[in-house]
């Protein structure tokens, strides 16, 4: 995993739709090794979206989604039954105040649960080429 996401509380994950655009979102990324997890609730976007295709562009970024670094691309795996369990508690060790309040108190308001995902394969975004 590049030097840029261990530190950062937000990371931009960008989810490819249907028709090859991009979606972009910040999310709290927690970082072990070449590894990162993320979650979101069953009922967003994302989940849609990454069922489509696991392809995903991340980015260190601001609370508010503006990139502050360069971007790789990577490949998004849901996570189900212990790896979902110890991706709950590397995010909850990682990010104390969001995944032991807010994200509980989210997932209560909207009925519905979280899923895990675990981000691999990591390379950077080539730069396009000036025309």
């Amino acid at each position: 995993m590049p030097d840029a996401f261990p530190a950062r509380w937000a990371t931009l994950l960008k989810t490819r739709k249907r028709d090859g655009t991009w979606v972009a979102t910040p999310v709290n990324l927690a970082v072990d090794g070449d590894r990162g997890w993320f979650s979101t609730p069953a009922t967003t976007g994302k989940v849609k979206r990454l069922r489509y295709t696991a392809d995903v562009e991340i980015a260190p970024c601001t609370p508010r989604g503006r990139p502050t670094g360069p971007s790789f691309t990577g490949r998004a795996r849901l996570l189900e039954g212990a790896e979902a369990d110890r991706a709950q508690r590397v995010l909850a060790a990682r990010h104390r105040i969001v995944f032991g309040a807010l994200v509980p108190l989210e997932l209560r308001i909207k009925r519905t649960h979280a899923r895990y995902y675990e981000v691999t394969d990591l390379r950077p975004v080539a730069a396009a080429e000036p025309v």
